[in-house]
This record gives structure tokens, sequence and C-alpha cells, in this order.
């Protein structure tokens, strides 16, 4: 990031398998598109997973023993690459543009958090986004804050 850089708000929503994680997340992530703000989401899967579909040519390149693979088109792509250790924070950098990052699990994580208990018990979702753009107003306070004081030296 650059030294002007803004970085991004991350929040975790977490909580035990079936509590409603991905449910709370695809409602949320629509409140704060709707007030305008850049949105993405991360989702850790503590096992691991199929990261392509059977098929595919990408699929086939995987099985063939490609460490990687990249499927992309005029607006979007599709990275895969096995690697010994990945961090949530390595795949910040993927989002550079992003206000708000949201990552479904990491409950153990220091990040601000939601746990979740069950999709019968859990906080509305507007509450959730009201919590997350608290914590980008004081970003933003602390960006302006410094911004005056660096301006005062």
């Amino acid at each position: 990031m650059g030294e002007n850089a803004v970085r991004p708000v991350i929040f975790a929503v977490s909580g035990y398998k079936n509590t409603g994680k991905t449910t709370l997340i695809t409602a949320i992530v629509p409140i704060l598109v709707e007030k305008g703000y850049q949105v993405a989401v991360i989702k850790h899967d503590g096992h691991e997973f199929e990261s392509d579909v059977p098929g595919t040519d990408s699929y086939q390149h995987q099985k063939a023993g490609a460490y990687g693979t990249a499927v992309f088109s005029e607006s979007q792509f599709l990275v895969t690459k096995r690697i010994p250790k990945i961090s949530a924070e390595m795949l910040f950098s993927f989002f550079p543009e992003a206000d708000i990052i949201l990552i479904e699990g990491l409950k153990d994580s220091d990040y601000p958090k939601y746990i979740c208990t069950s999709p019968q018990e859990n906080t509305a979702p507007g509450e959730i986004a009201e919590r997350i753009l608290e914590l980008l107003k004081k970003r933003n306070r602390k960006k302006c804050e410094s911004e005056y004081h660096a301006r005062e030296i």
C-alpha cells in the first residue's frame, strides 16, 4: 500500500459450522454496498477444500500437477495456488480498493468480530453493518487527525 493509502476496515463474522455466518454476511454486504462502500469477503476454511469444479480446464491443469492456475476474463479472475502457509493478511493485497473486508471465520483472530451462535439468535444484519460503519468512521477520524498533525510539523 502506498504512503497515503487507507487500509480497509477488517471485520470477521465467526462461529461454528451452521451458525448462520454465510447468511449473515450475504445480508450485510448489500447494506454496505448500497451505502457506496467497496466490500470484499474472504472465507476461511478450516479444512482442505476442492478449489475447482471437476470437468473444467483449470481443474484438469491442477490434477495434472500444476501448483497454480488462473482463469480470467475481461472483468474478473480466479487464482488458485498451493503454498505451505496462507494467512488472511496475504489475501488483503488482492483487494486494494476495498473500504471494508469481511472475513468469514477466524474465530480465534484478533480482528473485530461478531460471533454467530445460531441462525435464530444472530443480531440483525443492519445492526452489525452499523458497527462496521462505526469502525470505518473511527479509522477515518484517526487518518484525518494524523494528516492534521503532519501539516503542523
